[in-house]
């Protein structure tokens, strides 16, 4: 997906765009890595003020094994086999381990943590299903580990001490993957059964819901390992169903003699039915050529080795190779603009300076060349319905995920009103497409410019109610002001009976979800283009 220049939509921007805006600027990778470096370092400090009592030098030997080693083994692997590593992604896995071993000078359980360090590498690679891996490599290298009998994860991290800091920096990890409701499943189903074994032990009510908080890795592995996206299958309702199946095995007791529950069994056993339910693996995508769709936007088509599954509204996830990082990573997620049924995959990307790395590689894509797509994924999709009425906002290059369900024939099939927010008309992509779509276009232009020849540029509506028939399009322009709820409502006086989807730049999707929410709508769906 790609950063939005979008016109202005509201007030000043609220706390949570401010912090949407902040956070787009990491991936996820960068994210999580600066959280858990921050852990590490307040770890050291607690130890120093005496809340952790492992020893700075236990504490500091195990944080350099456990990152020396997944960085080490991860590049040697990866020239192994001939592909390039991903840094980033081994001293995540590093710090990791450094949280589920307890520090400690003893070589044999230094030796195991080594064992689990070079496992954990050894699984993206050897574990893996076209370029993608099945399993949470530090649950996996942690799990053997344990069979071994040379060393078993503790999960120290699950102290009340962390806790000042381990909440804020999941409460963010969780805020940028839109992921609560997923963590909030998982934390009730493996808290309650944890807190009803404890009431029957005769604790009080009180300590049986505190202790699995503060004293159980529940909020460790819900932030940083249950909701990690490559090991996530691809619909809201999957996750969340995985969510309580993974509570239930984290937190029932067994044991089979040869194996016992533990957090990291019950993270591989979710993943490998997340592998199962989901796009199995990468798949080649043969570039085919690129057209400029505005002077800041350009569609790219590819065709895919083998037929791709998806329902419009969804994105595909490509791995980019880059020889000069930007720090954003190699995997960027683009929405996916043509039908499922139509061969050629397309996405439409903001291609305007400055250009990320990412960018740079498909714009110098020729003809014949190949990228990997690693997933499919997203609930951006209409009601499944085609009686429910909707309203599409799109801000910018926010239009893309429309456009798979106009080319699927949506607009033929329900009432739909698109309604485009752009700086001027030469920023209205998808011009031609959207003139044949059949449905309802409005266009509200920054500038204050007429919109194209093919909307009729009414000025600013101020409440006449839009017809609601299935018939020609009717395409209509409202200009310049700022879009308030009041304006919304005005341009779509009957929002309240209409499903509304909002996409855009994190900024713009926050301020005009409030928006229609005020003016009206009942529920509204979002996609967040976070910018890469």
């Amino acid at each position: 997906m790609s950063s939005v220049d979008a016109p202005k939509t509201g007030a000043a921007l609220s706390p949570a765009a401010r912090l949407d805006t902040v956070l787009g600027r990491f991936t996820m990778y960068r994210l999580i890595l600066l959280v858990l470096a921050a852990l590490a370092g307040y770890s050291l400090l607690l130890n120093a003020l005496g809340w952790l009592t492992f020893g700075i030098p236990e504490m500091l030997v195990h944080l350099a094994l456990c990152l020396g080693l997944t960085y080490s083994s991860n590049r040697g692997l990866a020239v192994l086999f001939h592909v390039r590593p991903h840094s980033e992604s081994s001293l995540i896995t590093g710090l990791l381990l450094y949280f589920l071993f307890w520090p400690t000078l003893v070589p044999v359980d230094m030796a195991g943590v080594a064992l689990a360090c070079v496992l954990a590498s050894a699984s993206k690679y050897a574990l893996a299903w076209r370029g993608r891996h099945i399993f949470n490599p530090a649950a996996l290298g942690a799990f053997v580990t344990g069979l071994t009998g040379l060393n078993i994860a503790t999960w120290w991290a699950a102290t009340p001490a962390m806790l000042w800091l381990l909440v804020p920096g999941i409460l963010l990890v969780l805020y940028r993957t839109r992921k609560f409701l997923m963590a909030a499943v998982f934390t009730v189903a493996a808290t309650s059964i944890v807190a009803v074994e404890l009431l029957q032990s005769g604790m009080t009510a009180a300590m049986a819901l505190w202790q699995p908080l503060a004293q159980r890795p529940v909020l460790f592995f819900v932030g940083f390992m249950l909701t990690e996206p490559l090991t996530l299958p691809p619909r809201r309702w999957q996750q969340l169903v995985l969510a309580a199946v993974v509570g239930v095995l984290f937190a029932v007791p067994y044991n089979f003699g040869f194996v016992a529950n533990s957090p990291e069994l019950a993270l591989l056993v979710g993943n490998l039915l997340a592998f199962m339910v989901g796009q199995r693996g990468g798949l080649r995508l043969r570039f085919i050529g690129a057209r400029p769709l505005t002077p800041t936007t350009t569609e790219f088509a590819f065709e895919p080795s083998r037929p791709v599954r998806f329902r419009p509204g969804q994105y595909m996830e490509l791995d980019l190779p880059h020889a000069k990082s930007d720090g954003k990573g190699r995997r960027r997620v683009f929405s996916l603009t043509s039908a499922p049924d139509a061969g050629a995959v397309k996405f439409g990307v903001r291609t305007a300076e400055p250009l990320s790395a990412a960018k740079k590689v498909l714009l110098s894509l020729e003809p014949g060349d190949t990228v990997t797509a690693t997933s499919v994924g997203g609930d951006f999709v209409l009601p499944r319905d085609p009686q429910t009425p909707v309203l599409l906002i799109a801000a910018g290059i926010g239009i893309t995920p429309y456009l798979a369900h106009l080319a699927s024939g949506a607009a033929q099939q329900r009432d739909i009103v698109l309604l485009l927010l752009a700086r001027n008309a030469e920023e209205i992509a998808y011009a031609e497409e959207l003139k044949n779509s059949g449905a309802k276009i409005l266009a509200r232009l920054a500038d204050g410019s007429a919109p194209p020849p093919f909307i009729t540029d009414a000025g600013t509506i101020t409440g006449s109610r839009m017809d609601s028939g299935n018939g020609a399009s009717g395409e209509t322009a409202a200009r310049g002001s700022r879009l308030d709820a009041a304006s919304l409502q005005a341009l779509v006086p009957d929002i309240g009976e209409r499903e509304v989807y909002v996409s855009g730049s994190p900024a713009s999707v926050a301020s005009l979800r409030g928006a229609a929410k005020k003016a009206g709508a009942r529920r509204v769906h979002v996609d967040s283009f976070a910018g890469y």
